[in-house]
């Protein structure tokens, strides 16, 4: 059988360009399309740190992929680093004008390219001010994150991969692909479960000079709520999420201030929690943000598709070695919908705390319906049956 794994790129913290998600249409590849002869690719160095096995143990040797965002980028570069043939066929989309990387996420990209100055010269966040619900005051945090362009971290992060080259995409035995719907899928449908309807606006301001640029700034509205993200100095991106900007802002007490001028409204995308289902069976995995979408008030999307990627390609490899499908895909989607159900927690305790009106009550009970779902699902699941040993899966005992 030949094996698709379903990656989308980064996760959206401002997407100006980023468009709601619909029905996608993925599935398996037939039965019986059987393996390809083809010379061995080379093997990198670090294969003997990750994975101890020989080219006659791999029954996949393969992989295209297919798409050129975080997830995509993230499995390539270990499964290259892992002796794998990746063939990679970038698809052209917009890119994200601005995202935040918390500092788990810089070190965890950071560990998976090997390099400690992946992001020296970005803009650095160091505080958080906050106007939350009946909150009288602002108050100021500590916050440690970074922000760079979508554009710029696939740069860096590309130059720092495993290069490849010189490997034909229609001998391949896996698939990774970073769209949501492709001419080879079939036609089983790619469902999405959504716990919400809000909508987010995302527009580039410029700041005053007395702005903190150092600073990011979130504030509660009855309708909605508001984040300010400086880029650099002088200008950055706002995110109001409910009711449009331009209503949003009149009433604020603590972002507004903040602006001197406001440009035209880059993209309006859906900022609801949602999943996919099927997320994965014998054959495909979904990965990225075409498996999981997040809240962009407590979700680190980025950070997730990493973190996705790194279990996908784990699980491609822990395949190609003999291991049984069913359970490692079963273990995959476990895992899936545990974090989901994670951040849908977090999600409520944030709306939970802001909570001034019939809006926020409508968040909660999306929330709460959402967290049932995956409580469902979980109870179905056989558990957790592997663990992540460095970038490598092995059994729990």
């Amino acid at each position: 059988m030949r094996h698709v794994v379903v990656c989308a790129g980064l996760g959206i913290l401002l997407a100006g360009a980023a468009q709601a998600v619909g029905r996608s249409q993925l599935c398996p590849k037939p039965e019986g399309s059987g393996t390809h002869s083809r010379p061995r690719p080379p093997v990198a160095p670090s294969l003997v740190l990750y994975h101890n096995f020989s080219w006659e143990e791999l029954l996949v040797r393969v992989v295209s992929i297919r798409g050129g965002g975080i997830a995509a980028c993230c499995c390539s570069h270990l499964l290259r680093r892992a002796g794998f043939g990746v063939a990679d066929d970038k698809l052209d989309r917009p890119k994200l004008p601005a995202v935040m990387l918390s500092e788990t996420s810089q070190k965890l990209l950071q560990d998976l390219f090997q390099q400690n100055k992946l992001f020296a010269g970005v803009h650095r966040i160091r505080r958080r001010a906050v106007l939350w619900g009946e909150q009288a005051e602002a108050v100021m945090l500590p916050h440690y994150a970074l922000v760079v362009s979508e554009a710029t971290l696939l740069n860096r992060i590309q130059a720092e991969a495993v290069p490849g080259g010189g490997v034909e995409q229609d001998v391949a035995e896996w698939e990774i692909l970073a769209a949501r719907t492709h001419p080879s899928a079939a036609s089983q449908p790619f469902l999405e479960h959504a716990f919400g309807t809000r909508m987010a606006s995302a527009l580039p301001v410029m700041l005053k000079t007395d702005a903190a640029s150092d600073a990011c700034w979130i504030e509660s509205q009855p309708e909605g709520w508001l984040f300010l993200l400086p880029s650099d100095e002088r200008s950055g991106w706002l995110l109001a999420v409910g009711v449009r900007p331009e209503r949003i802002l009149a009433g604020s007490r603590l972002i507004g201030p903040q602006i001197t001028a406001t440009g035209s409204e880059a993209g309006r995308f859906a900022s609801y929690p949602r999943i996919a289902e099927p997320l994965c069976a014998p054959g495909w995995l979904a990965c990225g943000s075409a498996a999981l979408g997040f809240d962009p008030l407590c979700g680190d999307g980025a950070g997730h598709a990493v973190r996705e990627a790194i279990l996908g390609s784990a699980v491609i490899c822990a395949a190609s070695q003999g291991g049984d499908v069913k359970s490692l895909v079963a273990h995959y989607e476990a895992r899936l919908v545990a974090g989901f159900r994670r951040h849908l927690e977090v999600c409520r305790q944030f709306y939970e705390a802001g909570r001034c009106g019939p809006w926020w009550d409508q968040q909660i009970a999306d929330l709460n319906r959402g967290l049932e779902w995956c409580s469902q699902r979980l109870a179905r699941s056989p558990g957790f049956r592997y663990r992540l040993n460095g970038f490598a899966l092995e059994p729990v005992r």
